[in-house]
């Protein structure tokens, strides 16, 4: 079946809070569906983040989300793809790769210097995709500080 990718709008916010809520839920936090559609429906009413959708046919399928950032160094607005997810029942079949080569070609229409994302050493998966569609893992480390 044929993926499609857009950018998310109005309409979408109640099929993507559900794919949100999941892919939360896959990262070891509660169910919130309101939560989420609430986190959504703020970050895209200001612009604080693009969100792309997948689907197949009429089903929302997937989506990905990134958050602007910018680079003091290359003087460019640079993206942090955040948040990747395909439905378990959708995965290896070309959704992610699509939604991600349609994160690089926004990012690119929108004149940024690059994208970058991170996720653990022990996803082998998502580091075989992310290989496969062409992204460097850099020799640089990231660091946090957890403010809670």
């Amino acid at each position: 079946m044929t993926t499609t990718i857009s950018r998310a709008g109005p309409a979408d916010l109640d099929a993507l809070a559900l794919l949100f809520d999941a892919y939360r839920q896959f990262y070891g936090q509660p169910s919130d569906a309101a939560a989420a559609r609430d986190w959504l429906r703020s970050r895209l009413r200001v612009g604080e983040s693009m969100v792309l959708v997948a689907r197949r046919g009429a089903d929302m399928v997937g989506f990905v989300q990134l958050y602007p950032m910018f680079s003091s160094v290359r003087l460019a607005r640079t993206w942090i793809l955040n948040d990747l997810y395909v439905l378990p029942t959708n995965r290896r079949g070309g959704v992610a790769r699509a939604l991600m080569d349609a994160a690089a070609d926004f990012a690119r229409a929108d004149g940024a210097a690059g994208i970058s994302l991170e996720t653990t050493r022990d996803n082998a998966p998502a580091r075989a995709l992310y290989r496969a569609a062409g992204w460097h893992e850099d020799a640089t480390q990231w660091h946090s500080l957890r403010l809670d």
